[in-house]
């Protein structure tokens, strides 16, 4: 892990570079699969279902019978983890729901605004290293409680062409429409431009490997939305003399074993912590499975030393960190500063983790730096919202002169007209 103690902030742009992969070199063989389930539907995802998950399929619609089988499946304990992690992703995402409030801005001229679902959303969830069924209940539900009315799912099954029970029951529980074992490019080309039996969506949700993420953004160029720009996952943790060491090592290691490209930054006032977090991270990462995949994350992961909050509020903004954990005596006025993050987590007792599973925020976040100019999925992501306006007699005449010296100064005399026939 490289330690950098002290460093002026013309280097900062440097440190602060991830380790991004990039994706222009696959676009050609993207693009390519893209069209090809686009001109054959069905026979292509199969085709390609054989060649990169091993697997052929007759019918890629999961069955009630398979989702039943699944919950039977799943451990009593797991099931109750999932529904209190449901209840709470639930109530957070409740509360963001727009309340419709009629304004008069000035008299007889009243504006509204009304949110819509999405009528049309496509989930896709990896199958990979992990199962993630916590990213089913944190797209569907969302998209649920937005009235989206067609939550389509799109993930790979294992080699036996069975998806992982714990998603099929947290889709049930989050309430999805339909799950279709497809998985990569296929699985993005199908939901964008549907096929015999998939549906085409509007906007397309989840994580996903190098050539997802390449299939994404290519047909969010002209095809259907996406819900953000991805990247491999990061965490930085800001941390004083107060910090338990133990923590933020195992927080540091908790985004480091997401993959070999993941990042984790440690920023700290404090030298003596450094080799205590060391220290820790040793002996904590000898205890993991997936070891292996941390120890290459931590390889192009920092600790940096800077002289004060004031370098660490700005550092910390110029990074835009996916996750930020702040672990310090004074955590809530640095939180106050912060402008660029995708969540935070406050105080000692407040893993990254909650937030990836059951806290109730939700944990589909901007990476890369994209902090700066996106939010991470909430409410707003399933929406669409409609403005509306109602003008009286009155308040054309209120109103109308304005409208048309305007129009008339940008040389638009129709536009100038429709309100002078009015108010004659």
């Amino acid at each position: 892990m490289e330690i950098i103690k002290y460093p002026p902030r013309k280097e900062w742009a440097k440190i602060i570079v991830r380790p991004v992969i990039d994706h222009a070199h696959l676009f050609e063989s993207v693009k390519n699969i893209l069209e090809d389930v686009r001109l054959n539907g069905d026979k292509a995802v199969a085709t390609y279902g054989k060649q990169f998950d091993k697997v052929e399929l007759d019918d890629f619609l999961v069955t009630p019978d398979e989702i039943d089988e699944a919950e039977r499946l799943v451990s009593k304990e797991l099931k109750m983890a999932i529904r209190l992690a449901s209840a709470n992703i639930e109530t957070f995402h409740h509360s963001q729901q727009l309340v419709p409030q009629k304004i008069e801005t000035m008299p007889g001229v009243v504006c509204w605004q009304k949110a819509v679902g999405i009528e049309k959303v496509g989930l896709y969830i990896p199958g990979g290293t992990a199962p993630l069924f916590s990213t089913v209940l944190m797209l569907a539900i969302p998209a649920r409680i937005a009235g989206c009315r067609e939550i389509i799912l799109c993930t790979p099954p294992a080699k036996n062409g069975e998806v992982h029970p714990a998603i099929l029951y947290a889709a049930r529980q989050a309430g999805v429409s339909r799950i279709f074992k497809i998985g990569g490019i296929q699985a993005i080309a199908a939901m964008t431009y549907g096929t015999e039996t998939i549906p085409n969506v509007y906007k397309i949700f989840g994580p996903g490997n190098q050539y997802v993420t390449a299939a994404k953004q290519l047909v969010a160029m002209c095809d259907v939305a996406i819900d953000m720009p991805a990247g491999p996952s990061e965490v930085e943790v800001i941390a004083d003399d107060t910090a338990n060491p133990a923590f933020v090592a195992a927080d540091m290691l908790s985004q480091a074993e997401h993959g070999a490209d993941s990042q984790t930054v440690l920023v700290t006032t404090c030298e003596d912590l450094v080799n205590q977090v060391l220290a820790e991270i040793n002996t904590q990462l000898n205890e993991l499975p997936r070891k292996e995949l941390a120890e290459q994350s931590l390889q192009h992961s920092r600790i940096v030393v800077l002289k004060d909050d004031s370098e660490v509020i700005d550092f910390t903004n110029a990074y835009a960190p996916e996750h930020l954990i702040i672990e310090t005596r004074d955590y809530t006025a640095l939180a106050e500063q912060v402008t660029n993050a995708g969540s935070v987590f406050l105080g000692h007792f407040t893993p990254e983790s909650a937030g990836d599973y059951a806290s109730g925020t939700n944990h589909t976040l901007p990476t890369n730096g994209y902090a700066r100019m996106y939010s991470g999925v909430n409410l707003d992501s399933f929406v669409k919202k409609i403005t509306f306006q109602e003008i009286s007699q009155a308040g054309i005449r209120n109103i109308g002169q304005a409208i048309e010296t305007m129009a008339q100064a940008e040389s638009l005399q129709a536009h100038s007209n429709a309100v002078r026939l009015r108010i004659i």
